[in-house]
């Protein structure tokens, strides 16, 4: 399993012009899921992005959570990530999930995230063309991988 985690001031994701999914302050998670993964991942994700200190704390040090400041998410489903450049010049994408089972797994993610934070989650559509707008807060982005 792999995420792109930004912190942002705010996030959309749009499918055919309309908002589907929109956050204030908070992450935006762009999601991927590779052919071993399943809830061990999803669970130890999940944690690690609800418990990550990135928010400034008074002294402008990254020390709170999510949480802690009333931030939101926004889950984008992106099999991208996946993708090996290695060879050649078009991406192969043999490492990520097949489309039925990461419908699966990124569903338990959303609903693990929805089970342990009383944040909002919010989300994009899985499998369509998404366009995400997003402001990146430092920017501060990390590659999350399990």
């Amino acid at each position: 399993m792999k995420i792109v985690l930004q912190r942002v001031s705010r996030a959309e994701v749009r499918v055919e012009g309309s908002v589907v999914g929109s956050i204030g302050p908070g992450h935006l998670l762009l999601v991927g899921f590779g052919r071993e993964d399943g809830t061990h991942q999803i669970e130890w994700m999940a944690d690690k992005v609800l418990g990550l200190r990135i928010f400034a704390d008074d002294e402008g040090k990254m020390n709170r959570s999510l949480e802690e400041v009333g931030g939101d998410l926004l889950v984008v489903s992106q099999f991208t990530l996946y993708g090996d450049s290695s060879k050649g010049r078009r991406p192969s994408f043999v490492a990520a999930a097949e489309p039925t089972e990461a419908e699966v797994l990124y569903e338990q993610f959303v609903g693990t995230l929805r089970g342990r934070t009383t944040r909002k989650v919010e989300t994009g559509l899985f499998g369509a063309m998404m366009d995400v707008e997003l402001v990146n807060d430092g920017p501060v982005t990390l590659l999350l991988e399990r």
